[in-house]
């Protein structure tokens, strides 16, 4: 009996220590590519993150897998995949917790600045929202067959409403932007977005599952209000009051802060799945908390942004490129498709996000960078993406399809901003706001 317990005790470390091997190869791997991505991204002129998604991308089969099947094999279909996935969505928490810190919200208090954000996050969830559930009914039957075509074309449509708000924050830092008008509105504006667009992943989840429930879908709702409020009017004081009792000092934080910090930040993301708009609003919602304790955020930066950047989230980049295939797409039909679909993504995006901007008194350059910032997708649309796949109402070809859409449409920000920031006005929301009381 003790020589059986004892074999499968052995047993089990074995598994273990094979499992650790797997996994510390594989970020090995990533951690490298994702520097080396985004070098490569920021000589070109573009952010980093582009950078790390390309990399992403040829470390799964529509490259590596494809030049060296059985050495692809080897790193990335060893051990399960739930490592990485877990650590991943770990990173993406952190992530937006710092970058709801490095926007300055106070902007909001100008009425031109509510109106903006207001107009744009609407009209860039509804126009784009059209013009997705009529393109994926369309490409169905074509792209998806095997999926309920209504189903397919719910979660293209929801595809088409987001706004990467991890990315566009990044790229935001780069260019020094968090602290400005037009950062904040843009902030603001895809937060708005991607709260009801997980709405809308949530119902269309839903959906598709045939678990549609208009009472719970209308609690859930509800549930996101009163968690906003709470943060807000509960939290928000003993936080800073927290961070008053500990403060930081010469870019350290105290451990006691830092660990309490952590606690916050997964407590509140455990409480958004809850309600089911993923786990990311609710750190990115204490990171808006603390955006004005300016000691806290230096040194949150100095000691963990980093951290965070570097390791964590290049792993959901690669993570998404062992899904996708870009020798999925065979035909000549099929690249029209995906021709057609970054087309009308970027039309419906980019141009309701201008025509919004300039309806509420910014000038063309001005409302050209909320535009090509709103038309950011990257991170969010792998994330609804996979969903859609992983529920089997999008097709492989399909998958593929929106991950070129959602790249593409990152790959235009950064060139847009750099042509665009020097023709906007330097005081933009003063100026607006005077046009407008004139």
């Amino acid at each position: 009996m003790t020589d059986t317990l004892s074999a499968v005790a052995t047993t089990a470390v074995h598994r273990q220590e094979s499992l650790l091997f797997a996994t510390l190869l594989e970020l090995t791997i990533i951690v490298l590519a994702g520097r080396v991505g985004g070098i490569l991204a920021r000589r070109v002129g573009q952010a980093a993150a582009v950078g790390e998604i390309v990399m992403g991308i040829l470390l799964g089969p529509s490259l590596f897998g494809l030049l060296a099947p059985q050495s692809f094999a080897f790193v990335f279909r060893s051990a399960s995949p739930e490592p990485l996935q877990i650590l991943s969505s770990l990173g993406l928490v952190l992530l937006m917790f710092q970058i709801g810190l490095e926007f300055d919200f106070e902007h909001l208090a100008e009425r031109l600045n509510r109106k903006a954000v207001l107009s744009v996050s609407l009209s860039c969830l509804v126009a784009p929202f059209a013009l997705g559930l009529a393109l994926g009914y369309a490409a169905a039957p074509v792209l998806s067959p095997q999926a309920d075509r209504f189903n397919s074309a719910l979660f293209v449509a929801t595809a088409f409403s987001i706004t990467a708000l991890p990315i566009l924050g990044r790229i935001m830092l780069e260019f020094d932007l968090t602290r400005t008008p037009l950062g904040v509105i843009a902030i603001s504006a895809a937060a708005i977005n991607d709260v009801i667009g997980w709405l809308l992943l949530a119902l269309v989840t839903a959906l598709a599952a045939s678990q549609w429930d208009g009472t719970l879908f209308a609690a859930r709702v509800g549930a996101v209000a009163l968690f906003v409020c709470a943060s807000t009017w509960l939290v928000r004081p003993l936080l800073k009051r927290a961070v008053r009792a500990m403060p930081p000092r010469h870019g350290r934080l105290p451990p006691n802060l830092l660990g309490l910090m952590l606690a916050v930040i997964f407590t509140a993301a455990m409480a958004t799945y809850g309600v089911g708009i993923f786990a990311i609003f609710g750190a990115f919602m204490m990171g808006v908390l603390l955006f004005d304790e300016t000691e806290f955020v230096h040194a949150w930066r100095e000691r963990i942004g980093d951290f965070v950047n570097v390791f964590f989230l290049p792993i959901f980049f690669t993570y998404t490129g062992l899904l996708t295939s870009i020798g999925s797409l065979d035909s000549l039909a099929s690249w029209g498709w995906c021709a057609a679909t970054v087309l009308l993504a970027t039309v419906g995006k980019l141009g309701a996000a201008y025509l919004a901007a300039r309806f509420s008194g910014f000038n063309h350059a001005e409302s050209s960078i909320l535009g090509f910032m709103m038309n950011t997708r990257a991170l969010m649309e792998l994330v609804v993406i996979n969903v859609g796949y992983q529920l089997g109402v999008i097709s492989q070809p399909m998958f593929t399809i929106l991950v070129i859409m959602a790249i593409f449409s990152t790959v235009l920000t950064t060139p847009a901003l750099r042509h665009f920031l020097p023709r906007s006005r330097p005081a933009t929301v003063s100026a607006a706001a005077a046009g407008e009381a004139a």
